[in-house]
């Protein structure tokens, strides 16, 4: 009987663990770029209508994830389904992203995103301007990080001086906090872009289409995957990558040659 009631102890072990491991090691971090309806300009999957986006904002809250931001990093395995919302290159429609947070914003659901913005770029027509910035950094809910200065493919320059300090001292200039993440354009980097860039940030995303890395890789706060979410992701698709549960995850490198031009 003790023999039995063993064996049957190891059996849910075995089952039970990995489940519970493998849930643990899939912290979601999503990449937007435009907040806004695809008219016809640009690249479609480089866009999420309004719409789409409150909706899939109401499922994170209505399952219980917490958003968060890379200055919360160290809170990640504290929080109940953590999740990093991150939108890249700051364009003027990331201000519907302040609406629909500012919506749905209450006592139990904090609405957060990280802004990664191309410095030399600010207060360009389609761009966020740095009263923009500094109003979505003072509203709680974003917070504002370096997309480089100019969006180069950091593996092929050699002025890491300006892409990388630069961009970070003036976005630290309009916000008046401190810069400590940065994207690499096109999640393009090597071995000597992670060395340049533990100069000035603590975190690094790529567009690897991933969940959140394995802890123990070498440099694991400087090539940290990212999920992308598109124009037509549907919100059961949505659901399916932020649980986890997503076997195919789309890959930004199936559009780069079309957004470098």
């Amino acid at each position: 009987m003790r023999k039995i009631s063993l064996f049957f102890l190891c059996l849910f072990l075995c089952i039970q663990l990995p489940a519970k491991t493998s849930a643990a090691g899939k912290i979601p971090i999503l990449i937007y770029h435009s907040i806004d309806e695809f008219t016809g300009h640009g690249v479609s999957a480089l866009f999420v209508k309004p719409e789409d986006f409150e909706k899939q904002m109401i499922y994170l809250r209505d399952h219980g994830f917490t958003l968060l931001t890379f200055e919360q990093w160290g809170e990640r395995n504290n929080v109940k389904k953590p999740i990093f919302i991150t939108i890249d290159d700051g364009y003027k429609n990331n201000l519907n992203v302040l609406k629909i947070f500012q919506k749905l914003k209450s006592d139990t659901f904090q609405p957060r995103a990280t802004i990664f913005a191309i410095s030399d770029y600010i207060g360009y027509p389609d761009r966020l301007s740095s009263t923009d910035l500094k109003k979505l950094s003072d509203s709680g809910m974003f917070s504002i990080q370096s997309h480089t200065a100019t969006h180069p493919d950091l593996r092929k320059i050699t002025d890491y001086n300006h892409e990388l300090k630069d961009s970070k001292d003036k976005i630290q200039a309009i916000t008046g906090k401190s810069v400590i993440a940065l994207s690499y354009p096109y999640g393009n980097y090597n071995d000597k872009v992670i060395e340049e860039t533990k100069k000035y940030y603590n975190y690094a995303v790529a567009t690897e289409p991933k969940y959140f890395m394995e802890q123990g890789t070498k440099n694991e706060n400087y090539r940290l995957p990212r999920i992308y979410i598109k124009y037509d992701t549907t919100l059961d698709e949505f659901a399916k990558l932020v649980e986890g549960q997503a076997k195919v995850i789309f890959n930004f490198r199936e559009i780069e040659p079309i957004y470098e031009n």
